[in-house]
């Protein structure tokens, strides 16, 4: 399951940091409302927040809360969610990593679901697991997430019934505890054994001041995990299993009295053990001072330092409450500008930084100020961060910088409430897990919207400006420093790190809003003229030509109440460009999009911008340049107004290209100590045959890159409006917006050249490859198997091909995982294109002990065997279609899907009424259509196998 450990401090800014070849510095525009809400004065004061009353909340009397709220978001679906109010840190000794274990045994075997009927049940209903069925254990909690639909009165109810036999009748068969063991302990390969969680184990005993919750990691102790019994685990079960540490949520589209009676006939019968154990509350004693620790690993990539300042955890529960709450959102927003601005110089002075005051673990809060250092300039990066802070504390923030965070606050709330009859039940789950887990107060959305409306222009800069002495703190202060081992000489000691942070205010100066008033356009384009309108009643679209040969197809909906999508594209890319500027044109985008626009610069956008709920990039893919927006109807002519800029004036900055540039060089400097870099680095070789457009960047490409080339190559990009088609999809009337269109798109400039892209045969090479690399201190084996080869892309073998797909990884989940216990999650991506030609992968992936690989491999091979020999089972089909006749209906009513469908349809000159069919062809998948498939696909004699294995001792 999805082991939540809370702990990796440092996960937001490593996955910043490594999510990409290229570091980019732009930030996209921060959504906010262009009116203000109005609404009824709030009195503040102490007392207690109300309680939504659309949700109905109820205790049996055996103590099991339930929270139940009808929700049609999705139509015919409903969100289940079982609450245990345990986790690791009620775990003895002997128990450790129990908590997690017992989760996993849920899924193994209960009293109305033998071994694995559960999950074979819930699959033939449509419900995919991983995905839709799954669970999470973390120190205090465990949580159980069964998404079902509610058009099928049998599965529906059946569902409570899976949750009772959660709560209470989980059967801890000795024999499948024995195959889950491995299963377990490869999570903890999978998630673990990396440099992460080296660094974690010797600065999670600082941060949690050697309290119980740094003794308690939810994976446990990998001995108890080989060894424990089974009345070890079910006395775990059986404390803390219990109806009154338990609440059940159910939110979706039905009936709410009819949902009540069956919670009441499901769980009245379980009951408190005898003689129950009180439910210990553990907490972390301050620590007196500041501690400082300094830890390293061979493989870790970045040097970064934190200071967290702690404090007790504040559950909004009362109108005070939540207006502190308020005051500290604007405040990390205005903290996060600050510090992402000095991103926008030519010499960035740090990879990553961010300050914010938020909840930690363990009941408490924190002041945590984080910092990525490029290579060899720590010092330079915590002085500057430290000292953007003591800014804020000092100087304060101005009124400029606090309107724009209040826009910033208002655009959320005021969406929210626009889409409070469209909101999906996850979302209400969310709330309500946490009203459960620690008494957070559920006012809903209307008295939020209300009170946020009545009360933020309450909050002044005197406010704000004493959240910073507040927050700031040299007690109970931790300061962790990480870095590479081969750096360990070069990082400071305790008091030099406390000399950097007491001298990082010297010389500081208040901070000067740079803003503009000026509109994004001086002057309204010409209109260009719709030449002809065709309606396509079947799926609702209207698709226009303008004259300049621009096509834009138009889809209203009522999904969304305060959304537009907006998705332009045309044919040509980074496909169009020498190897020679490949690497400038590459960049052109980012670059483009980081730099502004016209005459202002990206921090000037951003600020003029606030206040809207827009947000507009371009790109350049090696097949096609285009343009991704959204915005909410109000905002509609301010996202046409800057795509009409990113094609007419993009702005050409030096300072961004030179930060990028400086970002890119200081990621790739230790990008090698990473066994993942360095083996998906590999994998991006082997599978575009080495060819440099699709591996990693070199330094010396990035010498030969330039400005001017980028620049030059996105305005060509964007020269003629001709090939362009936009697929707009949201709430929106067609004639009061086509208008626009005419004025935004219809006026821009067109060349009629009629490009498109080129084939440069970037694809695996033919044959049978193996390819292994030795890196990596611990026992960690990656593997990834992949068949491909030329493809007719059309709909009857594309449904084939997703039909292979998920028998594989029911297939391969039951052998490797169930069967040989050897793998945690296995997964099988086959992937299928027309552009830029037809071409299929099909990708079989997993982590094991470097000592199964040859094993699972053979496995592997095997089912692919069994599939080409006997085609999938009729039970297997049937999952199939199940979950993707569910999932299409979930599909055809969310704008996000019909914008990328109507866009592929289109790039891919497909019948986009096809869509409308594709249930009904799920009838042509059978046990023979899939033994076809299986053999004509996953040929071996077109195999690559890439294996990362532990270096050789």
């Amino acid at each position: 399951m999805n082991l939540n450990r809370k702990v990796a401090f440092a996960v937001l800014a490593l996955s910043f940091a490594t999510g990409s070849t290229f570091a980019q510095v732009k930030r996209k525009p921060v959504a906010s409302p262009k009116n203000k809400p109005v609404a009824a004065a709030q009195q503040l004061g102490p007392v207690s927040l109300p309680t939504d009353p659309n949700v109905l909340i109820g205790k049996l009397p055996n103590g099991l809360t339930y929270y139940i709220r009808h929700n049609e978001q999705p139509k015919n679906r409903a969100e289940l969610y079982l609450i245990v109010k345990t986790g690791s840190i009620l775990e003895t000794d002997a128990q450790q990593g129990l908590a997690h274990f017992t989760e996993h045994m849920a899924f193994n075997g209960t009293r109305d679901y033998p071994k694995n009927d559960l999950v074979n049940y819930l699959q033939k209903s449509g419900i995919r697991f991983g995905a839709d069925l799954n669970a999470y254990t973390s120190f205090d909690e465990t949580v159980y997430q069964l998404p079902l639909p509610t058009d099928s009165a049998e599965v529906f109810k059946n569902g409570f019934n899976i949750l009772a036999n959660w709560a209470g009748y989980v059967s801890f068969d000795a024999a499948e505890i024995d195959k889950e063991r491995g299963v377990v302990l490869e999570e903890a390969r999978l998630r673990g054994k990396n440099a992460q969680e080296r660094l974690s184990q010797q600065t999670l005993p600082a941060i949690l001041n050697n309290s119980r919750y740094a003794s308690r990691l939810p994976i446990g102790q990998e001995n108890i995990l080989k060894t424990f019994d089974a009345a070890t685990i079910k006395s775990f079960y059986h404390d803390w299993y219990r109806p009154d540490l338990q609440a059940v949520i159910a939110v979706g589209d039905f009936d709410v009295k009819a949902v009540e009676e069956l919670i009441r006939s499901k769980f009245s019968l379980l009951t408190n053990p005898a003689g129950e154990k009180p439910r210990t509350v553990y907490t972390v004693p301050p620590t007196p001072g500041t501690l400082v620790k300094i830890a390293t690993d061979k493989e870790f990539p970045y040097t970064l330092a934190q200071i967290v300042v702690k404090r007790p955890q504040t559950v909004v529960k009362t109108a005070a409450n939540y207006m502190q709450s308020l005051r500290i959102s604007l405040f990390n927003y205005m903290m996060g500008e600050r510090l992402n601005e000095l991103l926008q110089k030519p010499d960035p002075p740090y990879l990553y930084a961010r300050a914010s005051f938020s909840s930690l673990i363990a009941k408490q809060d924190a002041f945590s100020s984080m910092v990525i250092a490029k290579p060899g300039d720590l010092q330079n990066a915590v002085k500057v961060m430290v000292a953007e802070v003591e800014r804020a504390r000092r100087f304060g923030f101005t009124l400029t910088e606090l309107e724009r965070a209040k826009q910033s606050v208002l655009v959320q709330i005021q969406n929210a409430y626009a889409e409070r009859d469209k909101t999906n039940s996850a979302n209400f789950v969310r709330d309500y897990s946490k009203n459960f887990l620690t008494g957070e107060a559920i006012p809903g959305i209307e008295f939020e919207y209300n009170y946020i409306a009545s009360n933020i222009n309450k909050i002044g800069t005197a406010d704000m400006n004493a959240l910073a002495g507040q927050f700031i703190s040299d007690q109970n202060r931790v300061i962790i420093i990480e870095g590479p081992d081969k750096d360990k000489d070069k990082l400071p000691d305790e008091k030099t790190v406390l000399s950097w942070i007491s001298t990082a205010g010297v010389g500081l100066t208040a901070y000067v809003d740079n803003v503009t008033s000026r509109p994004l356009m001086d002057k309204t384009p010409e209109p260009g003229k719709v030449v002809t309108e065709t309606k396509d009643e079947s799926i609702g679209t209207t698709t226009l030509v303008l004259a300049n040969g621009l096509t834009v197809i138009l889809k209203p909906t009522e999904f969304k109440n305060d959304q537009v999508l907006i998705n332009g594209y045309s044919l040509g890319g980074t496909s169009l460009a020498s190897d020679k500027d490949f690497t400038s044109a590459n960049l052109a985008a980012p670059i483009i999009a980081g730099s502004g626009i016209a005459d202002f610069n990206q921090g000037q956008l951003d600020k003029m911008l606030a206040g809207k709920n827009v947000s507009v990039s371009p790109y350049i893919s090696d097949v096609a340049q285009g343009i991704s927006a959204n915005a909410s109807p109000r905002d509609f002519e301010t996202a046409m107004q800057l795509i009409h800029l990113y094609f007419t004036q993009p702005r050409k900055d030096q300072d961004i290209w030179k930060g990028n540039i400086s970002q890119t060089r200081s990621i790739l400097t230790n990008r090698g100590l990473d066994p993942g870099s360095v083996y998906q680095d590999t994998v991006s070789a082997v599978l575009s045959n080495y060819n440099m457009r699709s591996m990693v960047t070199t330094l010396a490409n990035l010498d030969a890159a330039s400005l001017d080339k980028a620049y030059s190559f996105y305005k060509d990009r964007f020269a003629d409006a001709s090939g362009f088609t936009f697929t707009l999809v949201g709430n929106f009337d067609p004639e009061v917006i086509k208008p626009y269109v005419e004025t935004y798109l219809g006026s821009l400039p067109s060349t009629h050249k009629k490009e498109t892209f080129k084939d440069l045969a970037i694809h695996p090479p033919a044959g049978q490859i193996t390819k292994t690399i030795y890196k990596g201190l611990d026992d960690k084996a990656t593997v990834q198997m992949v068949f491909s080869g030329a493809y007719e892309y059309k709909e009857s073998n594309n449904i084939q091909l997703d039909a292979l797909e998920e028998v594989m990884n029911i297939k391969l989940t039951e052998r490797l995982r169930e069967q040989e216990s050897g793998v945690y999650a296995p997964g099988v991506r086959i992937s299928y294109s027309k552009i830029p030609t037809g071409r299929y992968t099909a990708s079989i992936y997993f982590s094991c002990a470097s000592a199964n690989v040859d094993k699972l491999i053979a496995a592997t091979m095997d089912e692919i065997s069994k599939l080409k020999l006997n085609g999938a089972t009729a039970t297997d089909i049937q999952k199939f279609v199940a979950e993707e006749a569910r999932s299409t209906q979930v599909q055809l009513k969310d704008n996000v899907f019909w914008a990328g469908y109507l866009t592929g349809a289109s790039q891919n000159n497909e019948n986009p009424d096809d869509i409308l069919s594709h249930v009904s062809h799920l009838e042509d998948i059978t046990v023979q259509s899939t033994k076809d498939t299986a053999s004509k696909y996953l040929n071996t004699s077109n195999l690559i196998k890439l294996i990362l294995m532990p270096e050789k001792k």
